[in-house]
């Protein structure tokens, strides 16, 4: 088979790492013990599973800066970084929220933010996302 040089081929040659927590987790099989574990350190205090956001954030008066990051409380968070409390951000507010995405898994939460500040996550933000 031959592959594209150019543009989005397929999964495998962007997201390996991805791909691969899959096939661990089919192969712990769903009752295993790290299956067990995993799901209790995912509960909150409540019982129930918190979310992780994956959130992409541009700049109103310098649209070409943008920030991606990750957070449990996506409101207090966005807050934050419009009131100065992020020195990473603060000398580009105010921000607006782009996108944001709601991960249940807290590993893939982690690997996607990590991806999306990769320059091949970049690329794929600004084409996709933005």
């Amino acid at each position: 088979m031959r592959r594209k040089a150019w543009g989005f081929d397929s999964l495998h040659g962007h997201q390996p790492s991805l791909l691969r927590s899959y096939g661990r987790r089919a192969s712990l099989g769903v009752d295993g013990e790290a299956a067990k574990a995993a799901r209790r350190s995912l509960e909150g205090e409540d019982g129930l599973a918190t979310m992780k956001y994956v959130y992409l954030l541009q700049s109103i008066n310098f649209p070409n800066e943008t920030y991606a990051g990750l957070t449990d409380d996506l409101r207090a968070r966005f807050g934050a970084h419009n009131k100065r409390r992020s020195h990473h951000t603060d000398k580009y507010k105010p921000w607006r929220l782009v996108t944001y995405i709601a991960f249940s898994d807290h590993r893939k939460a982690v690997e996607f933010d990590r991806y999306l500040k990769s320059a091949s996550g970049r690329a794929f933000a600004n084409k996709r996302l933005r």
